[in-house]
């Protein structure tokens, strides 16, 4: 896992392009308090394992290349040098335990370096230049990425020796997040729950009652913030918003959880254009180490709702974890939300949205 520092950070606000395509709410239907062995799924030929304790040979994986491409436009030169300074943060996807990544050669107006954000150590690639007298340019930062399939799911699971949390990482995954509060208005949610005493089956329930309270949707404003206090209210919303709830409740209860975020990978097509992001959760136990979660993915497939309790599939890449990200070298701005889009500043002010064309795409390795 990535070596974990602290600081103390804030929040603004970041670009929200979510989740990939939306998609209505499927109907609920009741699911049983532990998670239980699938026994098909609506798509027999991507679907995953039955939940068991697999060996690494038996994990599924995925090569594929990806881009993080982007386009930034409609600038406009100045004579005033510092007003002329445009910089830029990019995360950048690294190794994990379910992860392996080599980043290539990268196509960018000047030469990017790499440094580490000094919270939880999330690779973090900047560059600055000069507003161009074109008032545009365009990056892209290719990388050639192995994704592992995780399960984690059944009463047969074991944790890597290496997951054992210290003391001030178990606070540190405890503590409140500037949307993710860990007291008021999320626990009246747990008034009418008689929570289990064993972690794993407690993180089963917490699982259970934010699919159950919330819908996969994205309509008006608010969603895809990653507002606990928000989707408490609205009861739907994207990735983000499911899972900070569930990250809230499960702090909430001594599960130390953190937040992850990088892209879904389509499975309906060997390359092409990725949507917009994708995100997820993790929480941890001392029997079972870090274990993970998908509750959007889980709302959106019904039928798949036992695997995502644990499991993941290999069709996604991570480019950071964690919330309100201090950037390194240290912006202009505030710490961001969440860290999976670009952070461009020009004149030491944040760029607007529109004038960035985000143009990610991925090619699977043959």
């Amino acid at each position: 896992m990535k070596q974990l520092v602290f600081a103390t950070s804030l929040v603004c606000t970041v670009f929200v392009v979510g989740c990939g395509d939306a998609t209505e709410p499927t109907t609920k239907m009741p699911q049983p308090s532990v998670a239980t062995p699938i026994l098909n799924a609506e798509k027999p030929e991507t679907s995953p394992p039955t939940i068991a304790a697999a060996a690494d040979s038996e994990l599924k994986t995925r090569q594929f290349t990806f881009h993080y491409r982007f386009k930034v436009k409609d600038l406009k030169p100045v004579e005033d040098s510092e007003q002329n300074l445009v910089r830029v943060w990019l995360p950048s996807a690294s190794d994990s335990d379910e992860q392996k990544v080599r980043r290539l050669d990268a196509i960018a107006p000047v030469e990017i370096s790499e440094n580490s954000d000094p919270q939880i150590g999330n690779r973090i690639l900047f560059f600055e230049t000069k507003v161009p007298e074109s008032g545009e340019f365009s990056v892209d930062v290719p990388y050639e990425v192995t994704r592992r399939e995780v399960l984690r799911g059944s009463a047969q699971a074991v944790a890597p020796l290496n997951e054992k949390l210290d003391g001030t990482k178990r606070e540190f995954f405890l503590r409140a997040d500037t949307m993710v509060p860990t007291s008021g208005k999320p626990l009246k949610l747990l008034d009418m729950v008689e929570l289990l005493q064993d972690k794993f089956a407690c993180a089963r329930q917490i699982y259970d009652l934010v699919d159950n309270h919330v819908a996969y949707k994205k309509e008006g404003t608010g969603w895809g913030r990653g507002d606990t206090n928000w989707v408490c209210d609205s009861r739907y919303g994207n990735c983000t918003d499911f899972h900070s709830l569930f990250i809230s409740l499960a702090r909430s209860q001594g599960l130390p959880s953190r937040f992850e975020i990088g892209f879904s990978i389509p499975t309906d097509k060997p390359e092409g254009p990725i949507a917009g992001y994708h995100c997820w959760a993790w929480f941890y136990t001392d029997e079972r180490g870090w274990v993970p979660v998908d509750i959007s993915e889980a709302d959106k497939n019904p039928m798949m709702k036992d695997y995502y309790f644990g499991g993941l599939t290999p069709d996604r890449v991570t480019f950071s974890v964690g919330r309100d990200i201090s950037l390194t070298p240290k912006s202009a701005s505030q710490p961001l939300n969440f860290f999976v889009y670009p952070h461009i500043e020009v004149g030491g002010k944040v760029l607007p949205r529109e004038n960035v064309e985000l143009q990610f795409a991925f090619k699977d390795k043959a």
